[in-house]
């Protein structure tokens, strides 16, 4: 069958290289791409292989592709032919698998050289020389280039050619973070980088008109010894406009633009001064406060791309402008002309909307369901941008497994929130200028849920969240309050009889309240391109201190508040992560999640909605949810049945996950996850459950393979895990790797485990 395979592919090459000369025009000949030939003087220190990269780079038309020396894209965009239409069948199949021939006729060796030679003497290798040439071959031709590398020339001293102006006293002390540093190797790339860095400094203090055309930089590289000097000035033909800071004279704000004929008012008839801004809302859609806030500059003040940026920013995630826009004109006024006025244009987005969703999902525990919503909201409930959504939804899960017959779940609930873009805390006012507005959330809902033949609950929530960036890469969350009231009714004989079995099913109807509040911090690379990613989250989460002290509990549920036992709980979580980046589109993920919960005094638990799981589609994937501890323990259909959640208090996650592209939008990845959970004490899940020294003799761990489409706006993945390593095994025999059998359906009933989900698990 190899060599079946071997043949064909040898016949089908020869057939791509009959064909393709074949169809090539008449004195035409396929570009079969650049050889670079290095010679290097005495003293170069670049490796000749880092040469040869870089004027690679350079070298122009890029060839086709080639596979054992054929080029079949080409064949293939031969053999498919011209397509009638452009968006056919006949055109996907040609721009997919084929490519048009790179001719000979488009390659200028001489011309090529040129620019190779011109990149070395811009890199500091002066008096360097490329010579370039063409040979041909059978159906094909060759570019052969030949370089001559000098010795690369050193930055020896920088220079401002200063004088009393005030630009120059800016631009001078600009240099601390200088992208130029003597004794760096001379680069041209370099100069024009630093030009951009002082043009956007000059941005922040006043100069609105300069751009980095006007910087000039001179390298005088006759000084000997492989140096040069840089001298650096403005250039005589900078407009005098430039050369000059403004400041602001005013602001003008039409916070009722629209984009829609007739053309709008933009008269300044009717403005109103609030606080330095001229604000022009006749129908008094918006109260004047929220400008007063938004704007982060005022009329006197220096011009400041920072300021200006910030100001932008601030409207547009307000969430209540569709557009925003601004302009900048120069006041007409002889004695003092460098001044700047200011207008924002603000098209209001709609004020009410209505939408709905219909989800149906199968979970790995066995249920499938549908849930639908309908969401209304206000984006300007109070006339300052304050957001107020109301929610409501209903949902059933049903279960299919043997085990879990009549055990289906319903539920119906809403939620509303208000969202205030600014601190929202009593007795407090707190001004900020950041980049992005920060929020105050209110958060009351209501959740009524069924367990068929068993118990209902009843779920309040509240919860008053404050969050706010100090940076684009940096976010605070703080929960002063987070309430949370369970209350379980209507519990039936037949779950009294399964608890006369396993009374620890009883916590599942248990009332309970947590009085608890939160703080989470998270921090990311900034830059997307950066080849090193980082992203780090963690949090606390506390409850019931403050009514611990003043009841003094010290038992599980001793004391109570409203006639409620309340939780009391200490949290801590941790999640790391790094990814890096490689060529073609090679990602290296990782992950490492820890999570410590520490019930104490009226808690011999953490509540069930605050436990950490383990399994499913993103976390070890060789393992469902609720299929895999907490520890060494192995749950049973009873627990499935009577427990949504089989969680612990404490958590290790470990996954790393190598990403590669397989073909166009379809990427393909290979993965292991490590990871578990444990309980404080016994009293769910025993022993067996419970934290040990020796933990991490209790890992899950499952590795295996998946695909992503990227389908732009989202990511579908399909993970197939398998486990390699089961904790709820006797210790000395947990791994499983001798047991793997594709062959056997059996051991691919038990063992495979497929998961479906949208965006990447980490």
């Amino acid at each position: 069958m190899k060599k079946i395979y071997l043949y064909s592919c040898v016949v089908l090459l020869f057939i791509s290289s009959c064909s393709v000369r074949r169809f090539l025009p008449a004195g035409e000949k396929l570009y079969r791409g650049a050889t670079v030939k290095i010679k290097k003087e005495k003293d170069v220190s670049t490796s000749a292989r880092s040469l040869k990269s870089m004027l690679n780079s350079q070298a122009r038309p890029k060839p086709n592709k080639f596979l054992l020396g054929q080029p079949w894209k080409v064949w293939w965009w031969y053999v498919i032919g011209e397509p009638k239409r452009p968006k056919g069948l006949k055109a996907f199949l040609r721009s997919k698998l084929g490519e048009p021939p790179v001719l000979s006729s488009r390659v200028n060796a001489t011309a090529s050289a040129e620019n190779m030679q011109a990149y070395l003497e811009n890199n500091g290798y002066f008096h360097s020389t490329v010579h370039g040439d063409t040979s041909n071959k059978s159906y094909f031709t060759k570019a052969i280039y030949t370089a001559d590398v000098f010795p690369q020339y050193k930055i020896k001293s920088i220079t401002w050619v200063n004088d009393s102006s005030e630009i120059l006293k800016a631009l001078t002390s600009f240099q601390r973070r200088s992208l130029l540093k003597v004794g760096n190797p001379y680069s041209l790339s370099d100069v024009e980088a630093e030009r951009v860095r002082l043009d956007l400094r000059l941005k922040t203090q006043g100069y609105y008109y300069f751009n980095p055309d006007y910087l000039m930089a001179y390298a005088d590289s006759t000084i000997g010894n492989r140096e040069v000097n840089l001298f650096l000035n403005i250039k005589m033909t900078t407009p005098e406009a430039a050369r000059h800071a403004y400041t602001i004279n005013r602001i003008t704000i039409f916070p009722n633009y629209t984009l829609v004929d007739p053309p709008p008012d933009t008269s300044k008839v009717g403005t109103e001064n609030i606080d330095g801004l001229l604000i022009r809302d006749t129908v008094k859609k918006f109260r004047p406060v929220l400008f007063k806030r938004t704007v982060t500059y005022r009329p006197g003040t220096k011009y400041s791309s920072r300021n200006q940026n910030t100001t932008l920013n601030r409207f547009i995630n307000l969430g209540a402008f569709k557009f925003v826009k601004n302009r900048f004109a120069p006041v007409s006024d002889t004695i003092d002309p460098y001044r700047l006025n200011v207008f924002y244009y603000l098209t209001p987005a709609k004020k009410r909307s209505i939408s709905a969703e219909i989800d149906a999902f199968s979970k790995e525990n066995k249920y499938i369901g549908s849930q639908v919503s309908v969401s209304w909201k206000n984006r300007n409930t109070f006339r300052g941008a304050e957001q107020l959504g109301v929610r409501l939804y209903g949902g059933f899960e049903l279960s299919f497994a043997d085990s879990l017959t009549k055990n289906n779940n319903y539920r119906i609930g809403g939620e509303a929130t208000l969202t205030i873009p600014r601190f929202a805390i009593p007795f407090l006012k707190i001004k900020d200028s950041n980049l992005y507005p920060p929020i105050t959330k209110f958060l009351t809902g209501y959740e009524y849920f069924i367990k068929q033949s068993y118990y209902t609950k009843n779920v309040f929530r509240f919860e008053y969240i404050l969050s706010w960036k100090n940076a684009s890469n940096k976010e605070h969350t703080l929960a002063p309050v987070s309430l949370t009231y369970l209350n379980a009714s209507s519990v039936t004989d037949s779950f009294y009889k399964e608890a006369l079995l396993n009374p620890s099913i009883l916590l599942n109807v248990y009332s309970e309240a947590i009085l608890g509040s939160y703080y989470t911090f998270a921090v990311h690379t900034s830059s997307p391109a950066n080849r090193n990613q980082f992203y780090f989250s963690g949090g606390v989460d506390v409850s019931g201190n403050i009514a611990g002290l003043i009841t003094g509990a010290k038992r599980p549920r001793e004391k109570t508040i409203f006639s409620t036992p309340f939780a009391q709980y200490v949290k801590l979580d941790g999640d790391l992560r790094y990814k890096r980046r490689f060529r073609n589109k090679v990602d290296w993920a990782n992950r490492l999640e820890i999570g410590i919960g520490m019930p104490y005094s009226n808690s011999a638990l953490l509540p069930f909605s605050k436990q950490y799981i383990i399994g499913g589609a993103n976390s070890v994937r060789g393992f469902a949810v609720r299929r895999v501890g907490p520890g060494s323990y192995l749950p049973t259909s009873s627990d499935l049945r009577f427990f949504q959640v089989i969680g612990g208090d404490y958590k290790l996650l470990a996954n790393t996950e190598l990403r590669f592209p397989l073909a166009g939008k379809l990427f393909g990845a290979v993965f292991t996850d490590v990871g578990n959970v444990w309980t404080k004490d016994t009293t769910l899940f025993g022993t067996a459950g419970q934290i040990k020294k020796d933990f991490l003799n209790e890992l899950a761990v499952a590795s295996g393979i998946g695909i992503r489409i990227d389908a732009s706006i989202l990511i579908l993945r399909l993970d197939l895990g398998i486990p390699l390593r089961k904790p709820y095994l006797p210790d000395g025999h947990r791994w499983v790797l001798n047991q793997i059998d594709f062959g056997s359906a059996a051991w691919r009933r038990d063992n495979l485990i497929l998961n479906l989900a949208i965006g990447y698990p980490f």
